[in-house]
């Protein structure tokens, strides 16, 4: 690790110990609530309607484009990013390796972040042209129905539920749930915490999964950062979310550590588009098998991943037949 990346982290477990000297009861951490603009607002007619959505397989997605043409030609959705002249993209701010606000730089990074990047490159030449949107896990359904953005790049789980609200990309990252306790602690799955409190995001797949276990109490909170508030006040004995996310959490606390087990779900990270734009999906998919290919992914990897997670597996598969 470098030392401006070591620099920024201890900078980040400086703060979360401040964070539990000086707060007694946990307010939910406060984000941007997402506006309407009128560029990111205009009412589209999408190119392809979209098709009724049948799932058996919620990593299926719309068959990716065989060549990238100019965005502009393609038309709808994706014609107006290209007038408009910048991608809108809902991300998160608090998720440490995959989109987090770097407190020395003030800009959003991560994985997550450096996907949707590449996916402005290829409509515009340019990965700055982007303007993210800060959303918390609930929003990220919301804002692309009401088309405040244009892709949700937040760590999303692909499920049939959520394939009758948006549309997905082809998946992008294959993450896995898990939990984080305290170094000591003998649990290593959710089934060791009968009896005591696990926080998850509220509107995310980690908290329906932690829901199914009765004898666990459940916790809510707006973001991950406010489960490890609540974590280091000992409101707490665990977090549960996916193994991407508490890799970044455990990075900002030297006394949480996520156990080696095998993971509860499988959680397939896709991108989240409007249900209506078919053909920004395949021309994003069209991106993402660029990605894969060239050794981009790998990169992006990483860049991000690598560290706490180790070597970079192959980038999953697009499944196509949407």
């Amino acid at each position: 690790m470098n030392r401006f990346r070591a620099g920024w982290l201890a900078t980040l477990a400086l703060l979360g110990v401040l964070l539990t000297a000086c707060s007694t009861a946990y307010a939910p951490t406060p984000l941007p609530t997402p506006t309407s603009s009128a560029a990111a607002t205009t009412a589209t007619s999408p190119t392809s309607a979209a098709p009724p959505v049948t799932c058996d397989n919620a990593t299926t997605s719309y068959a990716a484009l065989s060549t990238l043409p100019a965005a502009a030609s393609v038309g709808g959705r994706l014609g107006e990013i290209a007038k408009r002249g910048y991608l809108v993209a809902g991300v998160s701010s608090d998720s440490l390796l995959l989109g987090s606000r770097n407190p020395l730089t003030g800009a959003i990074e991560g994985f997550d972040i450096d996907i949707v990047r590449e996916l402005a490159r290829a409509i515009f030449g340019d990965p700055g042209k982007v303007k993210f949107t800060v959303i918390t896990a609930a929003q990220r359904i919301p804002v692309l129905q009401d088309r405040s953005v244009d892709v949700v790049a937040r760590n999303m789980t692909m499920t049939c539920a959520r394939w009758q609200q948006i549309a997905f990309s082809s998946e992008y990252y294959h993450a896995g749930q898990k939990v984080l306790v305290r170094k000591g602690s003998t649990a290593a799955k959710l089934e060791d915490l009968a009896g005591q409190s696990v926080c998850a995001p509220n509107g995310t797949s980690s908290m329906t999964t932690l829901a199914k276990y009765p004898n666990v109490k459940a916790v809510g909170s707006d973001t991950h950062t406010g489960c490890l508030v609540l974590f280091q006040q000992g409101q707490v004995a665990a977090i549960t979310g996916d193994d991407t996310v508490l890799a970044g959490l455990a990075a900002q606390d030297p006394y949480a550590v996520v156990p080696t087990s095998a993971p509860i779900t499988a959680e397939p990270y896709g991108l989240g588009f409007n249900k209506d734009d078919v053909d920004f999906v395949k021309y994003a998919n069209g991106v993402l098998e660029q990605l894969r290919t060239s050794g981009r992914w790998k990169a992006i990897y990483d860049t991000w991943l690598a560290g706490p997670l180790g070597p970079a597996p192959a980038p999953p598969a697009a499944v196509y037949g949407r």
